[in-house]
């Protein structure tokens, strides 16, 4: 199985800038050993299981909690059974449709 989640975290009230609130979570993300891609707009994360993944994002909100007492979150989440490795596999699916490579963040 895999459990795809596109996450955004942000900490309100704490100003125009928020990246290095937002580099604790990704560094919580890192340290789980799970595949992720950062983007400009949030996080997407794969996972073998929905607990894995939640728990990895339970980590990061705790993270962030402790600076911040209200946050935004954005999560959209694809649970897809029998298939791993879709960071990658859809890009390069879609890819393959195309018949050419298109920009993309790396994975």
């Amino acid at each position: 199985m895999s459990v795809l989640v596109f996450v955004s975290m942000t900490p309100l009230g704490k100003g125009e800038s928020v990246s290095a609130y937002v580099a604790k979570v990704v560094d919580v993300i890192d340290r789980s050993g799970l595949p992720y891609v950062l983007t400009p707009m949030g996080t997407i994360i794969e996972g073998e299981s929905w607990d894995e993944v939640m728990e990895v994002l339970r980590r990061g909100f705790e993270e962030l909690r402790k600076e911040c007492p209200r946050i935004s979150i954005t999560m959209k989440i694809d649970y897809r059974e029998g298939r791993s490795g879709r960071i990658k596999a859809k890009v390069e699916s879609v890819q393959k449709k195309l018949g050419r490579e298109v920009r993309s963040l790396k994975g």
